[in-house]
Parts: C-alpha cells; structure tokens; sequence
C-alpha cells in the first residue's frame, strides 16, 4: 500500500472519529439538558412586583440584568447601545438602551412614573456591557442613588482593543451619567459587600489593573455574587481565565445555585475547574447564539448543569421569593419597534 494511501486512510480515520465524538457530544449536552430542564419549567409571567428576582433581559449577546429585592431595584450592566463614536465597521452593533429603558418603564415605575435604582453596577468597560447605561440614566424619569464602577486605565489596555474598541468612551459616558445623576461614584471595589432588600450583594475580582500589565478589559470584569438565605447566584459579567482569575476565585466563591455564564458562554470562560467548584443547579447564557462547544461540553456534559438562553426565551426571570421553590418565567422583554 502506498504512503499516500495509507495517509487517505489514517486521515479519513481521523475525521470519522472526530464526527462521531462531536456527534456524541452534542447528542449528551441536549439529553442532560432536557433532563434537567424538566425540572425548571418556564412560565409566561404576570408582571406582578414585588419579591425576590433577578431579572436577565434579552439583549442579544450582551448583558443587563435587573435586580428586584423587597420592592427596591438596580442595575448590573446596562447591554449594548448603538453609539459608534470613532465609527468602526467592527462597532456597527444592534443597541438595546431603548429596550433597557421600556422594560424599566414598564417594570419599575411607581404610580408618579418615576424609577428609582439604588445602585448600578458596571463590570467592565465594554460597551456590551456599559452601553446604555447613558441613555437610561438621562432619563428624566430615572434616579440613582449610587455606580459601582471600576477605574479604566487606557494605558493597561492591550493596544488591539485601544485601537479597534471604544472602552474609553463608553467608560467616560457612563461616568458623566453617573455624575450628572448626582449620584455616588464608588471605584474602591475591594472587598466590597453591602444588603440589598433581602440580598447580599458581594463583588468580585475588584482590584485595579496591574500598571505594568497590559491585558484585555475582560480580564479586568467584576463578577457580582448575589446571596439569599443560603441561595447564591453569580453573576460573572466576561471573567475570563486567561490569567487565572476563574482558578483564583472559585475557591473564595465555592457553590453556587446559579451561573450566569462569563462572557457570554465564549471559550476562554467557564474553565473546568471553575465550573466543577462553583457545582452550578442551572446556568443562564446572556447571547442570541449557543455556547461554545468546548462551554457546552464543562458545564453542560460533564458538570450536567442545564444552559438557558435569554434570547431564546426572550427574557429570562429568575424567582427566588421561596428559594426552596424557585421558579423561572420567561417572555418577559416589552416589545420594541
């Protein structure tokens, strides 16, 4: 047999083989799915306030979730808008701030119209992240109370992000919206804890950019634990583990009920050992799209925990007023034009 044909055979082998685990994979990750899914049946929601949840819009593939806790809410993150300030292709996005603003319109408004948030939390200075924050916080209808938000130093940045992203404008409009709202801007984000309502809030992977260090914003994401009598929820904006930072924290986070995955279930999160520790019931994907293969095969495969999609279900809520009964609904985002 000639060398070429045997290396026809070993290669088509090969790819046989890689077929059949990619099939098997996918196969496992969609029947551990639905066996847990059972478990967590979605229900169309009724709009009632008042409780315990945590609210996860459906802002395509970035992230605002809505906190609600003995008739008081906030912010984390506020998902992208349509600002392209130096006008790149790469930046030419599907903005969300409107559908941001009428969901708090709808939700959170008192008799009067008025919307108060006692704090908003920003994890990281992208603008999937930050990007409406500017637009719903000038708002005439809208006041804050105080912004966790954590300093952004261009010069520790990665020159691929300085030259192609828009970091620091979108940092510099949601810290003149902060400050325009006349609200406390806190940047000290070490060993921060503070109650909410009934919850325990506890931020993460606070420290400040290493000056001699230049590394992607992401790696410089807060990650947001919320607590309720034992029940914990993380949330882990775009923490990622390419400097560790999953291996550092899961220790100090230990079990949690839920994950909302980091970076939107994009590889380089949700490392192996991050997600064996944190152990999580259930996980909630802030994206329009599927996980990465290799996030579906840890959390889904191996670790057996469900993935729900916002987009999916447009909107997800998270009700955890009984945290022996919790409950998910979804269909939960007003419809915008």
């Amino acid at each position: 047999m000639s060398k070429l044909k045997k290396a026809m055979i070993i290669t088509v082998a090969v790819i046989g083989v890689l077929v059949l685990m990619a099939g098997i994979v996918a196969g496992s990750c969609a029947l551990f799915g639905m066996a847990v899914e059972d478990d967590f049946t979605f229900a169309a929601y009724d709009g009632s306030k008042g409780g315990d949840r945590l609210h996860f819009l459906n802002v395509g593939n970035s992230d605002a979730i809505l906190l609600e806790s003995d008739g008081k809410f906030a912010l984390v993150d506020c998902g992208e808008d349509n600002d392209n300030p130096r006008g790149f292709d790469s930046l030419d996005l599907q903005g969300y701030e409107d559908r941001v603003a009428d969901y708090l319109n709808a939700y959170c408004a008192d008799e009067d119209g008025q919307i108060y948030l006692e704090f908003i939390i920003g994890t990281h200075a992208h603008s999937d992240h930050l990007g409406g924050f500017d637009t719903v916080l000038s708002m005439d209808n809208v006041h804050l109370q105080r912004a966790y938000l954590k300093r952004y130093y261009e010069d520790r940045i990665k020159s691929s992000e300085v030259e192609g992203w828009d970091n620091k404008e979108v940092y510099e409009q949601t810290v003149a919206a902060v400050e325009a709202q006349g609200a406390e801007l806190i940047q000290d984000l070490e060993d921060v804890s503070f109650t909410f309502g009934n919850f325990t809030i506890t931020l993460f992977n606070g420290q400040e950019a290493d000056p001699d260090d230049k590394v992607g914003e992401n790696e410089n994401s807060l990650a947001v634990l919320v607590e309720k009598d034992g029940y914990k929820v993380l949330l882990a904006g775009d923490l990622n583990n390419f400097d560790d930072d999953e291996k550092r924290l899961a220790p100090e986070i230990g079990k949690v009920n839920v994950l909302k995955l980091g970076h939107h279930g994009y590889p380089g999160s949700s490392s192996y050992s991050f997600i064996r520790t944190l152990d999580p019931d259930m996980a909630i994907q802030t994206n329009d799209r599927p996980a990465n293969l290799s996030v579906q095969v840890v959390v889904t495969m191996i670790n057996m925990t469900p993935i729900y999609q916002t987009a999916k279900h447009n909107g997800i809520i998270l009700d955890i007023n009984d945290v022996d009964n919790v409950r998910l609904y979804d269909d939960t985002m007003p419809q915008t034009e």
